[in-house]
C-alpha cells in the first residue's frame, strides 16, 4: 500500500461523518504517524518500490542485520538520528522520503537551514547514496561525518 500525502488525507477528512472514522483509520493505517509501526510500514514500502532488500540496506548503512532489523521494526528505539539517515541513504530514499521516515521515527526531518542537513540534502538530491562520498562532502564543509566510528553499530 502506498503512503498517502497529508494533503490528500486532509481532503478525505473534510466532509467525513463521525461514523466513517473507523473506516478511515483502518484504510489509512500505514499513512498515519501515530501507528507504532508507521515507520516500519513506510520504510518497507519505499524499499519495495525501489526493489531494494533490507539485508543490503543494513550492510550499506554499516549495521548488523540483527540490530538493523530491531531498529526498523521498532523493537528497539534509537535516538541516533544519523543511523536513521544512513538507513534511508542506503535505501536510496529521496529528500522527502528521508524526512518523512525521520518524522515517523519521531525525529526532525532534514532541515534546509541546518548546514549539515543541507549537505545531506544536496547529496541525496544528486543521487549520491555512497556514505563515504557523503562523509567526504561533510568533512570538506567542516561538518561531522554521518558514519562516525562510534556510531557504527554492529551488535
Amino acid at each position: 500500500m502506498k503512503i498517502i500525502p497529508t494533503d490528500e488525507l486532509n481532503d478525505r477528512l473534510e466532509g467525513m461523518k463521525p461514523e466513517q472514522l473507523d473506516s478511515y483509520l483502518k484504510e489509512n493505517r500505514e499513512s498515519l504517524t501515530d501507528d507504532p509501526k508507521g515507520f516500519y510500514y513506510y520504510f518497507r514500502n519505499i524499499l519495495d518500490e525501489k526493489n531494494i532488500r533490507l539485508k543490503d540496506v543494513y550492510s550499506f548503512a554499516g549495521v548488523s542485520e540483527s540490530y538493523g532489523s530491531k531498529i526498523v521494526t521498532m523493537e528497539k528505539h534509537t535516538k541516533n538520528r544519523d543511523l536513521i539517515i544512513r538507513l534511508c541513504i542506503a535505501g536510496h530514499f529521496s529528500w522527502d522520503e528521508t524526512s518523512r521516515a525521520l518524522k515517523l521515527y519521531g525525529m526532525n526531518g532534514l532541515y534546509a537551514k541546518d548546514p549539515r542537513d543541507a549537505c545531506i540534502i544536496v547529496a541525496v538530491n544528486n543521487r549520491i547514496f555512497d556514505l563515504c562520498e557523503i562523509d567526504e562532502l561533510l568533512l570538506k564543509q567542516g561538518l561531522k561525518k554521518l558514519s562516525e566510528e562510534e556510531s557504527l553499530i554492529t551488535s
